[in-house]
């Protein structure tokens, strides 16, 4: 009886010392003790050995992706195929089914219609579209406004194309003179072109949606040509014009409209597919951490689950019977989207450990995560080479870090760090992230 509460005794000991680390760490850091959120539980034992406000909502930013990612997952199956497919029926018409796919591109649509063209498909009667994998909602809850031209949050559809982004070239022309401004593909889009000519490139776009959505704003200076992308504000009308090129470029004579119509069950065969592995998608999320093919992802299983058109709600379902499933209490979170993006998203540090914890027993799912030295981890956390699995997140005054990190003694630790303070600067929350698993890794 004394051994063992000896050994409780200096089992207390350990978890206070190991408190104190990381306590003094934040009060060091200078940034806002209710802004931090922290849990770190022993992989092994499922033990806490450290938290901070670990039950306090936070955002999470994209580390949400994780726990969203390996939901849509388990739904989907980790065979599962973005597929788009061209079909003709006995009436001559043809039928584009489109798959929501993230990596299709123009050239694959011109494959589509090259093997029509080879099949003799010259004059079809109809071209129609079937769209019915996802409903018309092209951004998340809670995504603002002025996120509208932002390259990381380009909307998402079943029309998804060339990642829904126009390239514009931007190329100068003499010293103080307007410079020049063109997009690589056609679009209707108007430039209200104020860029001139300079000793530097500094180039800004802006778009009043409230005034005309087609007119885009440049201002600044240029000095070599640059290529800059944008979101397409039109998923739909970039798609067909895409389409109407990849017909013209088979020479396949069409010159209607492109109506909406569900693949029908019967008469009819496949001419040609285009399929991207959703392998690809991981990479993507998880290393990149790309909002566009996590949300298309998210919906994808969504629509899967309820063997039906995918939508929020029906992915809200598929995610809560994926808790349901693994056993994880979610009645404190509140997600939104997919990707991380809506500052509508509230979960707890406690809970993005529990999850990491269930999940700690896939090897796939732990080598799926960025070490030190990849993706957003590119330039962070070579200390830890090797020694560290992680899902970096920033968004706004957020900045997060969830995944496991093994420590010089040899244990393994499920993490989970939130800081949202909008009064310090992003290098110093990242700081304080690097610095509180050098807690764990050295003394823990």
């Amino acid at each position: 009886m004394k051994k063992i509460f000896l050994l409780s005794l200096i089992l207390l000991f350990a978890q206070q010392t190991f408190a104190g680390v990381i306590d003094r760490t934040i009060s060091n850091s200078g940034i806002n003790k209710g802004a931090v959120a922290v849990s770190v539980k022993d992989v092994n034992s499922g033990k806490t050995v450290y938290k901070f406000n670990d039950t306090k909502p936070s955002v999470p930013a994209s580390t949400l992706k994780i726990v969203t990612l390996n939901a849509a997952l388990d739904t989907l199956g980790r065979d599962y195929e973005f597929t788009t497919k061209l079909y003709k029926n006995t009436n001559n018409e043809l039928f584009l089914k489109l798959g929501a796919d993230p990596f299709l591109t123009s050239s694959n649509l011109n494959k589509l219609f090259n093997s029509a063209k080879n099949k003799n498909i010259i004059e079809p009667k109809t071209v129609y579209i079937d769209d019915f994998i996802f409903d018309s909602v092209e951004w998340g809850e809670g995504w603002q406004w002025d996120d509208d031209l932002n390259p990381l949050m380009p909307k998402y559809s079943s029309y998804n194309i060339d990642g829904n982004m126009l390239n514009i070239v931007v190329a100068p022309t003499t010293k103080g003179a307007p410079a020049n401004i063109y997009t690589t593909k056609f679009y209707p889009a108007t430039f209200m072109n104020l860029v001139t000519t300079g000793n530097l490139n500094d180039v800004k776009f802006s778009r009043n949606n409230n005034i005309s959505p087609d007119i885009i704003t440049a201002e600044g200076t240029i000095k070599k040509q640059i290529t800059k992308q944008i979101p397409v504000n039109h998923p739909k009308r970039y798609f067909i014009l895409r389409t109407e090129d990849a017909i013209r470029n088979a020479k396949i004579e069409y010159y209607s409209s492109f109506p909406q119509k569900k693949t029908p069950a019967s008469n009819i065969y496949l001419i040609d597919e285009i399929k991207h592995p959703i392998s690809d998608a991981v990479v993507e999320i998880l290393k990149n951490s790309n909002n566009f093919v996590a949300e298309t992802v998210f919906k994808a299983a969504g629509a899967k689950f309820v063997n039906n058109t995918g939508s929020f709600n029906n992915s809200q379902k598929m995610l809560n019977a994926y808790f349901d499933k693994i056993g994880l209490d979610h009645s404190t979170v509140r997600i939104v989207d997919g990707s991380g993006v809506s500052k509508n998203n509230m979960v707890t540090a406690d809970f993005m450990t529990e999850f990491l914890l269930k999940m700690s027993k896939s090897e796939e799912f732990k080598n799926s995560l960025p070490t030190a030295g990849e993706g957003t981890l590119s330039s962070r956390m070579l200390y830890f080479k090797n020694n560290l699995r992680a899902k970096t997140g920033t968004h706004c005054s957020e900045s997060a870090l969830a995944g496991y990190i093994t420590a010089q003694s040899g244990k393994t630790y499920a993490f989970d760090i939130m800081i949202n303070d909008p009064k310090s600067k992003s290098a110093e929350k990242k700081s304080l992230e690097e610095y509180i698993l050098r807690d764990i890794y050295t003394k823990f």
